[in-house]
């Protein structure tokens, strides 16, 4: 009997992961390739990646039960836009991929599948809801409500990292001024310590571990600033709990960090201890594949 597996593709700027997701829940295979960049490439290493992992778990193509997307930027019924370091633009993804493959696919935006990889591997109650917290190089949250992906009436629910929270604040690429980004991501890290780096986030990490005082400064004011973005989630949408995600948050000590400032804040406000805020921040194991994982349950979703 040939085994039944769902499979989940997490395409990112530089490397493109899949993985096989067994009936049990469990990943039965991974493998990863480079990302092509511009739509025809992109397709093409998509192809690739679902052959290879087909090939290493023993089945073909057309024996997986679904088949989930997530990939960055806007995603609007298959369709992708806003995809910069992919040079994407609306590209019809769900298209070009059924083409090639001979079947249909589900596709999302990365942040939102790797929110329901998260709860898939974090909750057991499907009645809890979650919020993932992407700190990447920009900042949003995907949202997972009584075990489904919550995306609002036009699909901005958990861009959080574009509420503005000073008016005199500096300009943000979407036309505001202030906004979370800016103060909270490695966009804005690079920004409040300019030193050209192509990591910016983790040279600012070891710049304070060596005692730099100005990297010291930096580094704090960016943990109140990723605190004051989960404060600003529980307070909105009273999730049972908020998944730190994405490059920045696997930097050292930042989710300890981050639970120390809620904790500290619960000291001089009752409302905030009464709510239990600094017990609902939570992280992801080293490695574990969340967007890829959730792409596969993005596809479930789409099929319940």
């Amino acid at each position: 009997m040939t085994p039944l597996y769902k499979v989940g593709v997490d395409i990112g700027g530089t490397k493109t992961d899949a993985v096989a997701i067994d009936e049990q829940g469990a990943i039965a295979g991974q493998v990863r390739v480079r990302s092509g960049i511009g739509p025809v490439a992109l397709v093409s290493s998509t192809v690739q990646a679902l052959e290879e992992l087909a090939d290493r778990v023993g089945v073909s193509l057309i024996d997986f039960t679904s088949i989930g997307i997530g990939i960055p930027g806007t995603v609007v019924d298959g369709r992708v836009s806003h995809a910069v370091n992919l040079a994407i633009d609306g590209l019809d993804l769900g298209a070009e991929l059924d083409a090639r493959l001979g079947r249909s696919v589900s596709i999302d935006n990365d942040v939102n599948a790797a929110a329901l990889g998260a709860f898939h591997l974090l909750e057991t109650d499907s009645s809890h809801s979650m919020a993932f917290l992407n700190l990447g190089t920009g900042l949003a949250a995907g949202l997972v409500l009584g075990g489904k992906l919550w995306r609002g009436a036009r699909g901005a629910a958990g861009e959080i990292g574009h509420v503005p929270i000073d008016p005199n604040g500096i300009e943000c690429p979407c036309g505001q001024r202030g906004c979370l980004e800016t103060v909270a991501s490695g966009s804005g890290v690079a920004r409040m310590w300019p030193t050209g780096s192509d990591q910016p986030t983790t040279d600012l990490f070891a710049a304070a571990a060596s005692g730099d005082r100005v990297a010291i400064e930096v580094r704090s004011q960016l943990v109140e600033n990723v605190a004051s973005a989960v404060r600003l989630l529980v307070l909105t949408i009273d999730v049972d709990s908020v998944v730190l995600g994405g490059g920045v948050s696997t930097l050292d000590d930042l989710l300890e960090d981050v639970r120390a400032t809620l904790a500290r804040w619960e000291t001089s406000s009752a409302f905030l201890a009464s709510i239990g805020l600094s017990g609902r921040v939570h992280g992801l194991p080293a490695g574990f594949p969340a967007a890829a994982v959730g792409a596969a349950m993005v596809s479930i979703e789409e099929n319940k």
